[in-house]
């Protein structure tokens, strides 16, 4: 199981629709607002790194009001 930590900007006023529809996705554990340079925060659990990809590149960057990502993969030590 990959795990990793999504951070979104999104565009001014848009925060609450896009965390509403990161809530719509399996895959999506916990959605977390922020203060700070990226306005969410979410945690995703997949399958592969190949089902990761696709959640970012057909689902999550896909969502209007979604500008920009950054993805940090969890590692077991």
């Amino acid at each position: 199981m990959d795990t990793a930590f999504i951070l979104l900007k999104t565009e001014p006023g848009r925060e609450r629709d896009v965390y509403s529809s990161l809530t719509d996705i399996s895959e999506v554990v916990e959605t977390h607002a922020l203060y700070g340079e990226y306005d969410l925060l979410a945690l995703v659990e997949c399958d592969s790194s190949r089902e990761l990809t696709s959640l970012l590149m057909q689902k999550m960057r896909q969502i209007d009001g979604v500008k920009e990502t950054e993805t940090l993969i969890a590692v077991d030590y």
